[in-house]
């Protein structure tokens, strides 16, 4: 998956892109790594029934010049993208993804686009 500059989950219509006031020490405070590249990811688990590490997972990658971002719910392994918004079956963990994402709106790390 490349770098966009305005990224949605697969599934949602809602899209999100980086805060153009964002700094580094930001990212970190919220929880965000930063990788070997120089990027910054945060991934959190979503699924509160997990077993054996099976759970979906939310990755927010935020490339190293903080203007693109890519977003994707995985399996708990981070092989395969997982729609949540098909079907029933992921309503509690889409409920823990928008409250993740509009948490990350509040403190001014992403914006609605």
């Amino acid at each position: 998956m490349a770098f966009e500059k305005k990224a949605a989950l697969l599934g949602s219509n809602e899209q999100f892109q980086v805060n153009p006031n964002v700094k580094k020490y930001t990212l970190r405070d919220n929880g965000f790594e930063e990788t070997k590249k120089g990027n910054f990811q945060l991934s959190r688990t979503m699924d509160t029934n997990m077993i054996n590490n099976q759970g979906v997972k939310l990755k927010i990658v935020v490339s190293n010049e903080l203007t693109q971002l890519k977003l994707s719910v995985t399996t708990g392994n981070g092989l395969r993208t997982v729609n949540i918004y098909s079907g029933d079956a992921y309503k509690e963990i889409r409920e823990k993804v928008a409250f993740t994402l509009e948490n990350l709106v509040e403190r001014g790390v992403l914006e609605k686009a």
